[in-house]
């Protein structure tokens, strides 16, 4: 028997994180699990912005503009029902390393699953950038699903199932 309590969906506000999203959102409702909406800010105040004759300068107010930005779009997705029948909340984090910090969050938190998508990107962008999901993959204290979009869809909209029970 599967049993799942909490459910971490990652989100970068991407297309793959949209389908994760409702991946994730189907999960908690079927298994009345908690859903935990994240998502990973830069610290840009550990990013230095050079200027003139080497000074450096940081704004502190465009860290919390960021972040709050990121409130009010994870605000955005998550629906009042989603509220009250999973006890959807969003999280914002910030970190340089948002597969640490998804992860970190993940074992602090408890989470029996994590749900992200992954942009599929091809090997050379692979190689050069690397990848949040596959080093979510390798590090989590729990299972990982990865979602990809668009690829084979089993979340159908309410009508749409009850068609294709017919």
């Amino acid at each position: 028997m599967i049993l799942l309590k909490k459910i971490l969906v990652a989100t970068d506000f991407s297309e793959p994180s949209d389908a994760a999203f409702a991946y994730g959102r189907e999960l908690a409702r079927a298994f009345g699990a908690e859903l935990l909406v994240v998502h990973v800010c830069d610290n840009i105040n550990t990013r230095a912005f050079g200027g003139v004759d080497g000074f450096v300068f940081t704004d502190p107010d465009l860290q919390r503009d960021v972040e709050a930005a990121a409130e009010r779009h994870l605000d955005a997705m998550l629906s009042d029902e989603d509220r009250s029948s999973v006890g959807a909340s969003g999280v914002v984090l910030t970190s340089n390393a948002p597969a640490f910090a998804i992860v970190d969050y993940a074992r602090r938190s408890g989470v029996d699953l994590v749900v992200m998508g992954t942009h599929g990107r091809g090997a050379v962008a692979h190689l050069l950038m690397g990848s949040v999901a596959e080093r979510v993959v390798r590090t989590a204290p729990c299972p990982v699903l990865t979602v990809r979009h668009p690829e084979h869809e089993f979340v159908l909209p309410d009508a749409l199932a009850v068609v294709a029970k017919a």
